[in-house]
């Protein structure tokens, strides 16, 4: 399936609070519900722990484009990116999944329309 590269959404957002943001796994079954809640096809991830009390960085490929994640429990702050292509993709649908499962609140987010969208 081919994605025309004007129905691109790029969303940027900035996670507070939540829980398990040291769980590797915990973090990557949050990226691949945000993929599936996005309408996007996970091809590939790779997901990395930095040790005792530390965060989580990881990103999974996308038919469509990409979703990464960046954790620091010591302040509960999360970054996350979901780059969707597809007249389908819902970024925001992405997002409100990602949040839930990890139980934190969105407290900044920017959606830009890529390659001419």
């Amino acid at each position: 399936m081919a994605h025309l590269p004007a129905t691109g959404l790029h969303l940027i957002a900035d996670l507070k609070g939540g829980t398990g943001l040291g769980d590797c796994a915990r973090i990557e079954q949050a990226v691949r519900a945000a993929a599936a809640a996005a309408k996007a096809r996970v091809i590939g991830a790779h997901f990395h722990h930095f040790g005792e009390g530390q965060g989580v960085t990881g990103v999974a490929l996308l038919a469509e484009s990409h979703i990464s994640i960046h954790t620091w429990p010591e302040t509960g702050d999360t970054a996350v990116d979901l780059f969707i292509c597809g007249p389908a993709a819902d970024v925001e649908a992405g997002l409100a999944v990602m949040a839930e499962m990890l139980g934190a609140t969105v407290v900044r987010q920017q959606t830009v329309a890529r390659l001419g969208r």
